[in-house]
């Protein structure tokens, strides 16, 4: 199938790169994807049939991509097409009808109903049915009517190399039994461009839709026996492409087709003249704004109503409103977090004293009550209570710190006894001693940070002096110190990630924690109707989504910012390390700009989530050389074969002793077929055989004049030879011999010796 597609420069706006990139930078110039190949109605070209006569013969290039047809006569096909058809029962004028080519993509419909004459990714026709439908179709264009019993006229058709004779004696039966062609004849596609193209000896390097053939002609003949095949053309390339873009964009919203795959294959790949070096710069982002090529796919962008001033204002109003509710109830929440840790640490301290004098089975039953293993898990557990409690004092507590001394509050009625007081008093009590703890818990508060402040001034002050005595020494500890911190972020974000992956280890311990919810009994089956769900009556129960929303980690390493503490020992590496500079902190390497993934994902641009024609974009960069590059080495495409390169060179060194004939054979590298039209593929072949092949050889390469349809007009050139006739089998020869007789001539699978 070959796509002609234009490119245009869209005029998107981007913003500026930052860092040695931030340079201003034009648009990208976006190609679009190529659409459905519907040509829409076009008027057969019939008049052709008035102008020939019994003698005339038709000639027809078979091939898996498009099938071509015309007369002998034409100086090139008549009509060429895809060989497929799409066949389904109308129910609104119930009848079949069926679509040939290009029609069958005339809508969504006709596409989903599309068959293929040829097996995928071979010239093997596996579906003899659509064949017969691509024949009718062609003699109907070209004006050979149904009434005449038969075409009437002779057909020559191109056949792959060492076609199969089950393929060539079905198609000589459906020829001569359903069309009654007087007399018909095979040819090689790649052999009848060689000789249009005026070739006698050499080699033909034939790189089409479904494979590569190498044959080596002398004095007009094909050599057969070493002629060679690699298992690679335009269809591979097309599913490798494919394969690359589907692996490189999982979550593309847009769907990939195999006619968008070849318009991109021909309109932005080549042939790379030093692929190894290439492949390893072609990222850099110097030059990548002019190798990076985007394809644009069909998007609908969200349309944003713009609001106006005012309610731009009420908006914001809101916001602030809400998000000053939302401190006052996170102060309070902090604050009574506070108030139950110190209440939890007291009553621990008090557990500790009273088993000082305890006996051993007394202070076992006492650790049981608590859930406590021993003594030492007791203490562990004050010493983390502790230390969250000074972290929690350190901060805010119930809002910024006033300069005025808080006048210290009277709370009368924590001195009365709860006897002398009625229902309301109580209220009032409790509520004095909700007040009076948290007036304690500010005071507390107040205090612990004076000490903090002290403590963190006495730290600057040793760590000052510690940096003025042993610079070198004070450097490692600040590197182990960031190096330690880079691996508990790294390791953050591996735990964040895994709790998004349901087999990850995480993951697995969540679901057992939510398993255990179910049951008052975990780890045994909860059977319906047995289990009572109090779930919730105790606060502390709560805490389980806290759990199962963060990991197993402690408080401590949620309230830690480290990429804060982070920031402080790079600037201080900043400031007296001189071989640490911007570029080596976090910050700099987490920079798009630094990013070798987002080269090849996105380009040398910025990208923005929230925008649709972004998100329905694609990048190619290394894919524009690295499908070409499988004809030249198929194991980067996992193909156990050799390339075109050493397929020549064994060729010539192995294939021919006579050092005339290799002389002649590399005098006359001919390159036929689609898959030789990419840039740069001649000279890349010239400067591979030169580096393989003795230095005194003379190395010659031409391309066809037209690659794609030489084949057909070298057909017709030969049908058009007055000695071409007798290589024709005859409906007698047909009647008399069979269907698997064939006549040899120079440009068939048969060659006369």
């Amino acid at each position: 199938m070959t796509i002609i597609s234009t490119h245009y420069v869209d005029g998107g706006s981007h913003s500026n790169c930052s860092d040695t990139r931030h340079l201003p930078r034009p648009p990208p110039l976006i190609w679009h994807a190529a659409e459905s190949p519907f040509k829409g109605y076009q008027r057969l070209p019939i008049d052709g049939y008035s102008s020939s006569s019994s003698s005339t013969v038709i000639v027809i290039d078979n091939g898996a991509s498009l099938l071509r047809a015309g007369w002998a006569f034409d100086k090139s096909p008549r009509i060429a097409f895809p060989a497929t058809v799409a066949r389904y029962r109308d129910r609104k004028i119930n009848r079949t009808v069926s679509y040939v080519g290009y029609n069958a993509f005339a809508d969504a419909t006709t596409r989903g109903q599309i068959r293929n004459a040829f097996e995928p990714g071979t010239n093997v026709v596996g579906n003899w049915d659509v064949m017969e439908g691509l024949l009718d179709y062609t003699f109907a264009s070209l004006g050979i009517s149904a009434e005449n019993g038969g075409v009437g006229r002779s057909i020559v058709m191109t056949e792959p190399v060492a076609n199969l004779g089950y393929l060539r004696r079905t198609m000589t039966e459906l020829l001569f039994e359903c069309y009654s062609a007087p007399a018909i004849a095979y040819g090689i596609d790649s052999l009848f461009s060689y000789r249009f193209n005026g070739g006698r000896k050499g080699l033909v390097v034939s790189s089409s839709h479904t494979a590569t053939h190498l044959i080596p002609v002398f004095d007009s003949k094909p050599i057969m026996s070493s002629a060679t095949r690699l298992n690679w053309g335009g269809s591979q390339g097309v599913d490798y492409l494919l394969k690359l873009l589907k692996l490189k964009y999982p979550t593309f919203p847009a769907k990939f087709t195999d006619y968008q795959m070849e318009e991109m294959i021909q309109e932005h790949c080549y042939v790379s003249k030093n692929f190894q070096r290439e492949i390893s710069t072609f990222l850099d982002w110097s030059d990548l704004k002019d190798k990076d090529h985007v394809i644009q796919y069909p998007f609908t962008e969200q349309v944003i109503v713009e609001k106006s001033e005012e309610e731009l204002t009420r908006i914001a109003e809101r916001k602030k409103e809400s998000g000053r509710r939302l401190q006052e109830q996170a102060a309070k929440m902090r604050l009574e977090k506070l108030i139950r840790k110190e209440q939890t640490l007291e009553y621990y301290k008090d557990l500790q004293q009273r088993l000082s004098d305890q006996k051993k089975k007394e202070i076992k039953r006492l650790l049981d009550e608590d859930e406590f293993k021993d003594e030492n898990q007791l203490e562990k557990t004050i010493h983390d209570l502790e230390k969250s409690i000074r972290k929690a004092r350190n901060k805010d507590v119930d809002g910024p710190e006033h300069p005025d001394e808080e006048a210290e509050p009277s709370y009368p009625l924590l001195s009365v006894a709860d006897q002398e007081l009625d229902e309301a008093g109580l209220k009032e009590k409790r509520h004095q001693r909700l007040m009076k703890s948290g007036y304690d818990a500010r005071v507390r508060a107040k205090a612990e940070k004076e000490l903090e402040r002290a403590r963190v001034a006495e730290e600057e002050r040793r760590n000052d002096e510690y940096r003025e005595a042993n610079l070198q020494s004070w450097l490692e500890d600040r590197r182990s110190v960031r190096q330690t911190l880079l691996q508990r972020i790294k390791e953050k974000d591996r735990l964040k990630a895994d709790l998004g992956n349901r087999k990850s280890f995480a993951s697995q311990m969540r679901m057992k924690t939510l398993a255990n919810l179910a049951s008052d009994q975990p780890g045994k089956k909860r059977r319906r109707g047995l289990d009572d769900d109090n779930f919730g009556a105790n606060d502390d129960d709560w805490g389980v989504y806290r759990t199962v929303a963060m990991g197993e980690h402690s408080e401590d390493e949620e309230e830690e910012d480290l990429g804060a503490v982070l920031k402080g020992v790079e600037e201080q590496l900043l400031k007296y390390d001189p071989t640490f500079n911007e570029s080596n902190t976090l910050e700099a390497q987490s920079d798009w700009t630094q990013s070798l993934m987002h080269a090849f994902l996105r380009g040398p641009r910025p990208f923005d989530p929230d925008s649709q024609q972004e998100a329905h974009q694609i990048h190619l960069n290394v894919e524009r050389i690295r499908v070409p590059e499988v004809v030249f080495q198929p194991s980067i495409a996992g193909l156990d074969q050799a390339g075109i390169v050493d397929i020549v060179a064994d060729i010539t060194n192995h294939g021919f002793a006579n050092a005339q004939d290799r002389v002649g054979i590399l005098g006359n590298i001919f390159l036929t077929g689609g898959n030789t039209m990419f840039a740069g593929f001649d000279e890349r072949l010239r400067r591979e055989l030169r580096a393989v092949l003795p230095e005194e050889a003379s190395i010659h390469i031409r391309k066809a004049n037209d690659p794609i349809l030489d084949a057909w007009k070298g057909a017709a050139q030969w049908a058009a030879d007055p000695e071409s006739t007798q290589s024709f089998v005859t409906r007698e020869d047909y009647q008399e011999k069979g269907a698997d007789y064939m006549k040899e001539h120079n440009v068939g699978n048969a060659v006369p010796f």
